[in-house]
């Protein structure tokens, strides 16, 4: 509160205007009225039971406990929680600014930040909610009313529930988020920039419709399973390359940087789980441009390459992959390069892998296809 408030007064007097308050703080004012009302109606309970006679009844967890933990208290910190990552992300672009790291240095010399920097305090209401059932259990041991052990069990229950269920959206949001940044980075070039054989006239060309990248990049059932810089060999040249694992494909790519600064990139806007790679070609304004179809991982096949075999062209730590069609034809071979052997053996330990899950998943998808459903008894 002391770094928004703080924030707030010099917005107020023209300075910092271009700092997005709600991209740093989220909700941070609402959580903190509604945790320390919280705290103080538990305080208040627990005073007022301590200063009353021997011969007063047990004290009534029930009624602050249900209007809380039933209440907002906990969307409040979900709310807060799934714009942490993309906050601390957004701080960490804002700390390469002179004007930024004064008034962060200023905030940090408040006696009641206890020397603690921006960083540590942001991240507290993300450990208060995973306290919040320990707290809930101790009530409940000490309770020794059997019906209001029950009701205190419950509000447990559901607050365990809302955790996970917030750790299953920060999931999916991440997921989303960087997706859509990979819609934003990946270019998928047409057929006849994409392979040289084939020759579309000008005229025809409005008749090949690719496949649109965004339901080709859909978050809703794929998942990136690995990703990371190689090099391909080349007939007559190294390319750098980019390769991305899915749960169901391969995609080659080639990174191709602007030698121009591109000026006035939002860095605040990339998404933290991308590698660093991808947010150096993001800040460059560059992209990764497909260099062939993505490779259905029941139609890739990966092999080691002896040193021998290559060390003449210069090539270490290689192995091989292949894209075959439904009749077992190779269609295209990528010769990559790894920088260390252990890079090369991570990259085939993740593809083998990959490969086997995916198999698995379609002979059970083939089962459950063709197992007959029981004969209801209504029929």
């Amino acid at each position: 509160m002391i770094f928004m408030n703080t924030l707030k007064y010099l917005q107020t007097h023209e300075f910092l205007l271009d700092v997005d308050l709600w991209r740093l703080f989220a909700n941070l004012e609402e959580l903190a009225q509604t945790s320390l009302g919280f705290v103080n109606s538990l305080f208040t309970l627990i005073k007022d039971y301590v200063d009353a006679s021997e011969t007063s009844p047990s004290m009534d967890y029930i009624s602050v406990l249900t209007k809380y933990f039933r209440g907002n208290l906990c969307q409040s910190h979900q709310t807060y929680c799934l714009n942490y990552s993309a906050a601390v992300f957004y701080l960490d672009s804002l700390r390469q600014r002179d004007d930024f790291g004064i008034y962060l240095k200023w905030c940090e010399q408040n006696e009641q930040c206890r020397r603690l920097h921006l960083p540590e305090l942001l991240v507290a209401p993300l450990h208060r909610l995973t306290r919040y059932p320990l707290l809930l259990k101790n009530i409940w041991k000490r309770s020794i009313d059997a019906a209001e052990k029950i009701m205190i069990y419950s509000i447990k229950e559901k607050v365990e529930k809302s955790i996970r269920d917030l750790e299953g959206k920060v999931k999916w949001l991440d997921n989303f988020q960087k997706f859509r940044h990979l819609q934003e980075i990946i270019v998928w070039p047409p057929l006849w920039d994409r392979d040289k054989r084939f020759f579309i006239p000008e005229c025809l060309k409005h008749i090949f419709k690719e496949h649109m990248a965004e339901n080709v990049l859909s978050p809703t059932n794929r998942h990136l399973l690995y990703e990371g810089k190689l090099t391909l060999a080349e007939s007559t040249r190294f390319l750098d390359v980019y390769l991305f694992l899915f749960n169901d494909f391969l995609l080659v790519t080639k990174t191709k940087r602007n030698k121009k600064k591109v000026g006035g990139s939002d860095t605040g806007l990339m998404c933290p789980s991308l590698t660093p790679e991808l947010q150096t070609v993001i800040k460059e304004g560059g992209s990764c441009t497909v260099l062939d179809q993505p490779i259905p991982l029941d139609r890739l096949v990966v092999k080691s390459i002896d040193p021998l075999h290559v060390s003449v062209f210069g090539l270490r730590n290689a192995f091989l992959i292949q894209h075959e069609n439904r009749y077992r034809q190779c269609i295209a071979a990528f010769l990559l390069q790894a920088q260390t052997e252990n890079i090369k053996k991570t990259w085939m330990v993740q593809i083998t892998a990959a490969i086997s899950c995916f198999t698995k998943n379609q002979e059970t998808k083939k089962i459950s296809l063709f197992t007959l459903p029981a004969e209801s008894s209504e029929i």
